[in-house]
């Protein structure tokens, strides 16, 4: 059993081995590898992933982060390659192969018939004099010193290096595709992400009750309205304009100030000139507005016109925090 100091040394000194490998990558990115973005983004098929082992793994993260940023991709194992799934291959896609020795057999069944039916084939290689490299129309090195496992066996660096091509791969075509966060949220409408880049205050603030109390209501109206709408606050309106809110701590420091508070009204302890969010803001940008100004509530507006009432136990519900 090693010794905690020395299971310390080991972890760092893999990471410093992969982020070697990380940084030897920019010698890397050349014209073979603005070709291959040029070449997927005149494209008018899919980008077909394939590879083997370890390299395959690697594959399918890059096809899930393509396809969410808007590049269509597809991933076929190497070896079901040549027992069937070649068939998914369309002439207009673009085939991009990993492998870190270029050399494995079913590499060398699949190459052939890859370049038989037309398809371009970009390579991310750990050896640019395989058998790989040297049939693929684009290189994308990825060769790597040693990998961190100390026998310099276990797939590591290596395939650190892969995963780290294909992310410079997909963001390049993102940037070049003028790919938004509007495009973005399209492609993940769930969970907590999603609703983060869609969810907005109008999705929210209509399951509330619109707490108002008019300008000169008596206290009790105002302490009725609070509570029966239960969002710890009132918007104040004369003649229909909002004019203020009145919340839960406005009301106990009037009573900290006050004895009699009979003759009091919503104009005497409403704070004026109230913070307002517009209905078609972000949600997760009202909480950064909520939180900077220490508020749990905000008055919703649309048009100007009052509304609604956001709470912060709406947003926190959602779980996009």
């Amino acid at each position: 059993m090693k010794t905690k100091e020395e299971i310390i040394n080991i972890a760092k000194a893999t990471i410093k081995n992969e982020v070697k490998s990380i940084i030897n990558l920019e010698k890397s990115i050349n014209d073979d590898f603005t070709k291959s973005i040029e070449l997927i983004l005149n494209s008018e098929g899919r980008v077909i992933i394939t590879g083997i082992g370890k390299s395959a793994n690697i594959g399918t993260k890059i096809v899930a982060t393509l396809n969410s940023t808007g590049t269509p991709s597809i991933f076929m194992h190497a070896a079901d390659a040549i027992h069937g799934d070649l068939g998914m291959v369309q002439k207009e896609d673009v085939v991009i192969c990993i492998s870190k020795s270029g050399n494995t057999p079913e590499i060398k069944v699949l190459v052939p018939l890859l370049k038989q039916r037309g398809n371009f084939l970009i390579a991310i290689v750990g050896n640019i004099n395989s058998y790989l490299a040297k049939q693929a129309d684009y290189i994308l090195d990825t060769t790597v010193e040693k990998e961190a496992c100390h026998n310099n066996l276990a797939p590591t660096s290596s395939t650190t290096a892969q995963l780290v091509m294909g992310d410079a791969l997909a963001v390049c075509l993102l940037e070049c595709r003028g790919f938004s966060i509007n495009d973005f949220a399209k492609y993940h409408p769930g969970g907590a992400l999603g609703k983060k880049l869609y969810l907005r205050v109008s999705d929210l603030y209509i399951n509330n009750e619109k707490p108002e109390v008019d300008i000169n209501d008596n206290i009790k109206s105002i302490i009725m309205e609070i509570s029966s709408k239960r969002l710890g606050a009132t918007a104040v309106l004369d003649n229909d304009n909002l004019v203020g809110i009145i919340t839960d701590g406005d009301l106990r420091r009037m009573l900290q100030k006050s004895d009699d508070i009979r003759n009091i009204t919503s104009k005497n302890i409403m704070t004026k000139n109230p913070k307002t969010i517009d209905a078609d803001t972000l949600v997760v940008d009202a909480f950064y507005i909520m939180k900077k100004n220490n508020i749990t509530q905000m008055l919703v507006t649309n048009n100007n016109r009052y509304v609604g009432v956001i709470h912060l136990h709406d947003i926190l519900k959602e779980g996009i925090l």
